[in-house]
């Protein structure tokens, strides 16, 4: 996969500066104020291990904060840099809001144009919010103001785009399949504690592909990707933005990603 770079900008109550995202379809990574963050999902971007801001300060002596470079050893804190410190929740960037813009292909009447896909991402403690805003030719398509993931705003875009056209990402490809999420086991009736939540799918990068099992017997999942990547093995799917949350366009294999 080649890299793609999308420019945008990085709020938190420290200020704003501009910033570039680059993904390769699979893993983000942003750099803000000389620090360095990654992850596969937008709410899972944590600060690189052995990269030191222009600055850093020294951690508090209650290990409520952990500098860059040190192991990170507090899940709950900030990090610190010449220009600010960042809020951290389970390790991950938090309480902050990430805009930028991406260039999004889609089909109109079976043509490929270029679309400009506008995303607004608030990262908080409990719960994301996203809004994303297709342009094309002059209109705008827009998800609602509160969206928990990807996949859900693009679905909501998708619906309510003409007749004809038809975005044309990981989201709405033939291998492509949102990511199956297992309940966990039921607890031990001698068990005084309630079982776990089941877990959520994730902000983005929730998608299984089987696109390098084209013409292969079976369906083998290659990884996972995110929703408005786009590759060269892209194929419609007809069902797309029909499927219910839950469904999905194929056979899921029984190994892990």
């Amino acid at each position: 996969m080649t890299d793609e770079s999308w420019a945008g900008w990085y709020r938190d109550r420290d200020g704003s500066e501009a910033v570039v995202l680059t993904t390769d379809g699979q893993q983000l990574r942003i750099r803000i104020r000389g620090v360095d963050f990654e992850g596969q999902s937008f709410d899972r971007l944590v600060p690189v291990a052995g990269t030191t801001p222009e600055s850093g300060a020294p951690a508090p002596a209650d290990g409520t904060s952990c500098p860059v470079g040190e192991g990170f050893s507090s899940p709950d804190g900030f990090v610190s840099s010449a220009d600010g410190a960042f809020s951290l929740a389970e390790g991950a960037l938090t309480d902050c809001v990430l805009e930028w813009d991406l260039p999004l292909p889609v089909r109109v009447d079976g043509t490929l144009r270029q679309a400009t896909l506008g995303c607004l991402l608030s990262l908080r403690r409990v719960d994301p919010d996203l809004h994303l805003a297709l342009h094309l030719d002059g209109a705008v398509y827009e998800s609602a103001r509160a969206e928990s993931d990807f996949a859900a705003a693009l679905t909501a875009i998708q619906r309510i785009l003409p007749d004809g056209v038809r975005l044309q990402t990981c989201i709405a490809c033939a291998f492509s399949a949102p990511f199956p999420l297992q309940a966990p086991a039921p607890a031990p009736a001698s068990s005084a504690s309630a079982s776990a939540p089941v877990p959520r799918r994730g902000l983005s990068g929730s998608l299984a592909c089987f696109g390098e099992a084209k013409g292969a017997p079976g369906d083998r999942r290659t990884g996972l990707v995110q929703e408005v990547w786009s590759c060269r093995e892209f194929e419609g799917s007809p069902s797309w933005a029909t499927d219910t949350d839950t469904g999905h366009r194929g056979a899921f294999p029984l190994e892990s990603v």
